[in-house]
């Protein structure tokens, strides 16, 4: 799991909370960690192999908004392989880590994983809420036509920077002046805690309200194209509202524990004794929350896959050739015989399909499509609604 705990645990004067934490059940904990990031890293890497049976999809250009969806995917990939190599040290050495409890320990290595490992995690989930972020942002510069592939560029210099930055600021106060000295005061762990949630936060707060706003953008996009609002223009609407909504219910199911666990924690730091009798219906929120935390946080990699592209099925095609990988189907809805081409069907003979009459139409066309990156089930259901595609 990611929290800050991990970094404070580094310290051999670590506060009492994280002392209660970290050495509830630790075989356990880790064992739990494992057991769902493999899940999730499996999981994740099957919906995102090529399938048996689909044809390849040969896009005739790729969007912003499909690559970040791939880096949000990837961020979680590493971030689960961060978690797998550090529980299983921690259960094949016990003795290993055990030496990060000596205060004046010659060995190094025993910290030095500590905090590498912990880094590791930090770091590649940090920049996973940045790309979430930016997934906000791009969704609603796309549909103002005020984003493109080019703009990628700025997207990777903001999440990288600011995670780097943030992480390793919140690091170096943390461990300031040296490892050995650490916790000694709140001063040193508040400024990490920070760093640490406030790209979450961050994803709390913004991207609800960027969310709704390309939402309501999209629906006058989808009115101004022929001045009329029909079904299956309303059931476009609702399947990227619903994308949307399926994207911040998975973000609040999987980091919603982390809130509640650290508000618990400095709680109990803040009192005289936490092993009083009546706080022992805190110190049991703490540990369930803490175990929940060991489940949730790396099964976010699969949950966000199936948010934004369905379940894409068991049948892994194997055999090398190239081909694209299905992220994104792409829909759009047409009336009568003013019918627009729907670009979810990268099909053959695409060519064969009706030209948008202007350049104004055929750019919202390509801003609804980047936004319709639903699953294949979705997408079909859209489609076979449109004559174009009983036409194909």
């Amino acid at each position: 799991m990611a929290s800050p705990r991990l970094e404070t645990y580094c310290c051999p004067n670590r506060d009492a909370a994280t002392q209660l934490v970290m050495n509830f059940q630790p075989e356990v904990f880790c064992g739990v960690c494992i057991g769902s990031a493999c899940i999730s890293l499996l999981l994740t890497i099957l919906q995102l192999l090529p399938k048996k049976g689909q044809s390849p999809r040969k896009m005739p250009k790729a969007s912003s908004s499909s690559t970040i969806l791939l880096l949000i995917s990837i961020c979680d990939i590493l971030g689960c392989l961060g978690m797998i190599f550090r529980s299983s040290v921690w259960l094949g050495f016990p003795g290993f880590i055990a030496n990060i409890s000596v205060s004046n320990g010659t060995d190094v290595w025993p910290s030095a994983f500590c905090v590498g490992s912990a880094m590791w995690i930090q770091l590649l989930y940090s920049a996973g809420f940045w790309w979430l972020f930016c997934y906000a942002v791009d969704s609603y510069l796309v549909v103002r036509r005020s984003a493109g592939l080019s703009t990628i560029v700025l997207y990777h210099m903001m999440t990288w920077g600011l995670a780097v930055m943030l992480c390793v600021e919140g690091i170096a106060l943390l461990y300031y002046p040296s490892l050995s000295s650490c916790e000694n005061g709140l001063e040193h762990a508040i400024p990490h805690y920070i760093t640490t949630y406030a790209p979450l936060l961050l994803v709390l707060v913004a991207n609800p309200i960027l969310f709704r706003r390309t939402v309501s953008a999209v629906a006058s996009l989808l009115k101004g194209r022929q001045g009329i609002y029909t079904e299956n223009e309303r059931r476009l609407g609702t399947e990227i509202q619903m994308r949307f909504f399926k994207i911040m219910l998975v973000f609040v199911i999987c980091w919603s524990s982390n809130i509640i666990n650290e508000t618990l924690l400095f709680y109990l730091e803040l009192q005289p004794d936490i092993n009083e009798m009546p706080l022992k219906n805190l110190r049991s929120a703490a540990l369930i929350t803490w175990i929940i935390m060991g489940v949730l946080n790396p099964m976010q990699g699969f949950l966000f896959t199936l948010a934004f592209y369905g379940w894409t099925g068991w049948r892994v095609d194997l055999k090398w050739r190239k081909r694209e990988i299905p992220w994104e189907s792409m829909s759009s809805s047409t009336v009568g015989e003013n019918a627009y081409p729907s670009p979810v069907n990268y099909q053959s003979n695409i060519h064969d399909s009706k030209k948008i009459s202007t350049t104004d139409s055929q750019q919202t066309d390509e801003a609804i499509s980047i936004l319709s990156e639903a699953n294949t089930s979705s997408d079909e259901r859209l489609t076979r609604s449109s004559p174009i595609y009983q036409g194909w």
